[in-house]
């Protein structure tokens, strides 16, 4: 059985990105699903997968991560409207046998994502 797993770098400083609030949505015919809402620990990580298991279906996803409301939070002084605020990542799982892991690498003015395992 797969599982979806994130965690977040904070590549301005090159540290973890502690305390930034994600939401995971589920994209199908009616729309966009909430599925869960968390926050990464001290590590950029959340402390359970996304999703595992049988939760862990073939389709469409979304991860939202509020990079902005972490940046202010630490102090980074940003322009408004800040240049990058949610990043919204939609991404698709073809097989949930497997493991889906997506890191974001995250500074006020770019990110980049990629899938791991």
């Amino acid at each position: 059985m797969g599982k979806l797993s994130t965690h977040v770098l904070n590549t301005m400083q090159g540290v973890p990105a502690h305390g930034v609030q994600i939401a995971l949505y589920r994209i199908n015919d009616e729309g966009r699903r909430l599925l869960r809402q968390t926050l990464t620990n001290h590590d950029g990580r959340c402390d359970e997968p996304l999703l595992q298991g049988p939760e862990l279906q073939q389709g469409i996803y979304e991860l939202v991560f509020n990079a902005g409301d972490y940046f202010s939070a630490i102090g980074v002084q940003l322009a408004e409207p800040r240049f990058v605020d949610q990043v919204v990542l939609r991404f698709g799982i073809a097989n949930p046998d497997e493991n889906y892991h997506v890191p974001l690498l995250v500074t006020p003015w770019a990110w980049s994502t990629y899938r791991g395992s």
